[in-house]
């Protein structure tokens, strides 16, 4: 899960324990979130746009996906007035925190590792704030990081 640490960070989350996951609009992101995220399931928290994007830390989902209220709130920041409680269009899950690395796992750092070829967060082109990675990528990562 990537997000801009000035918008909310890792710290963040260690401080509040557990938040909503909000703001996701693009609907492979959403299905990801719908169909393959589950309560217990790991997170790779990663920090984007900022001076070492990466790999920030651990966290675990805390509640699955369930319709996205910010949508529906013409003053958020993603309202979206064709998104209702009766339709909803958006959802999101909860995270809760688990572990902050000693050192980011950097993009550029990801890239020179034989060891996670076909990752989707190191394909041209693919920017989404949510993927799905796969077990052994995973396994290679904790492993960097001590967890």
């Amino acid at each position: 899960m990537k997000t801009e640490p000035e918008t909310y960070s890792i710290d963040d989350l260690k401080r509040d324990k557990s938040e909503h996951w909000d703001g996701i609009r693009n609907y492979q992101a959403r299905n990801f979130m719908m169909q393959d995220m589950r309560v217990g399931d790991a997170v790779l928290f990663y920090h984007s746009n900022c001076k070492v994007p990466g790999i920030i830390g651990l966290a675990k989902v805390s509640k699955e996906a369930y319709p996205d209220f910010t949508a529906w709130d013409p003053e958020a920041k993603y309202y979206d007035p064709k998104s209702t409680s009766d339709n909803p269009r958006w959802f999101m899950v909860d995270v809760a925190y688990v572990k902050t690395f000693k050192e980011v796992i950097s993009l550029s750092g990801m890239r020179e590792m034989p060891e996670l070829d076909g990752m989707r967060l190191l394909q041209k082109g693919n920017r989404l704030s949510i993927m799905p990675v796969e077990e052994g990528q995973f396994r290679h990562i904790c492993k960097l990081a001590g967890c």
